[in-house]
């Protein structure tokens, strides 16, 4: 059960961030979809493991979670392999082109659902540990 407790939240986070991409910029790239299940299920353990604290905490560090995995990610596919899936260089604060405050702000905003999904699923992945 320890592994459905693992995979749900990896393809909540693979499925809906591919939609939340296709929705705001017409497609999505491969790497992405991984990327968003990789966060959600690291966004899962972080919200299950943190000691009790505001929730605009929680939204800060999921939004950090995200902006790392976009980070190095995009050090990854856009600098080092150069497939140029994303470049925010043209955007101010960025770094690298490869994150940047605008998304960062964004990722904040985004932790919030994210916040309120894993709250709903959390029940049903506890029961599958019985």
């Amino acid at each position: 059960m320890k592994i459905a407790k693992l995979t749900i939240p990896f393809l909540m986070g693979y499925f809906l961030y591919a939609l939340i991409e296709i929705l705001a910029r017409g497609y999505t790239h491969w790497t992405m979809t991984l990327t968003g299940g990789v966060v959600f299920l690291m966004m899962s353990v972080a919200f299950r493991n943190a000691p009790p604290m505001p929730r605009q905490f929680l939204y800060l560090f999921g939004a950090v979670i995200i902006t790392s995995f976009e980070l190095a990610v995009g050090v990854i596919v856009n600098l080092y392999l150069g497939w140029d899936v994303w470049d925010y260089s043209h955007l101010p604060l960025n770094f690298h082109g490869q994150i940047c405050l605008l998304h960062s702000t964004f990722w904040y905003f985004t932790s919030i659902p994210a916040k309120a999904l894993y709250d709903l699923l959390e029940p049903k992945l506890n029961a599958l540990a019985v």
